[in-house]
């Protein structure tokens, strides 16, 4: 029988599930770094109660081991989504352009930023990352009826903000 303490066991869960669950510590808190370190922390937590921990069970192992590191960095830190920036492009547009559309980007930042946490997680997986609603409820531990509602409450909170949406 296959174990997590099994080195082709781990690494196949790392690789199916890392990035996954880094973006989902990420799009809930807003801070690459910490929840990368949180992501790395909760598979070195793995690995090291790996007999314990049976391989169906893992991910959700890791997912609730990720989120609670997060919950123990984060205290009372003020939760800000930030996006990376990309290299600089070079542009063809007009100044005016690219004016309107950073005055559109902070608009959206800010509309993010002022969801609720779980709204704003539930969009970003969803539109972003192409998760299904099912899937969503599933790394939440809510029912898809509660992922159906913190869509619509997002969707129509972003559309009352920002015109054109």
């Amino acid at each position: 029988m296959d174990t997590v303490c099994e080195e082709k066991v781990f690494n196949a869960i790392f690789k199916s599930n890392s990035k996954t669950i880094f973006n989902y510590i990420y799009y809930k808190y807003g801070n690459e770094e910490k929840a990368y370190v949180a992501v790395q922390e909760a598979f070195v937590k793995l690995w090291e109660n790996c007999a314990k921990v049976a391989p169906e069970k893992a991910k959700a192992f890791v997912y609730k081991v990720a989120n609670n590191l997060y919950l123990n960095v984060l205290k009372a830190e003020k939760v800000r989504l930030k996006y990376a920036e990309n290299a600089p492009k070079l542009s063809q547009e007009s100044p005016e352009f690219l004016l309107e559309e950073k005055e559109f980007k902070d608009k959206l930042d800010r509309a993010l930023n002022s969801l609720p946490e779980n709204q704003r997680t539930v969009f970003l997986l969803n539109r972003i990352d192409g998760k299904k609603y099912a899937e969503i409820a599933d790394m939440e531990g809510v029912s898809v009826k509660a992922i159906e509602k913190r869509m619509h409450l997002a969707l129509k909170s972003l559309r009352s903000q920002i015109d054109g949406i």
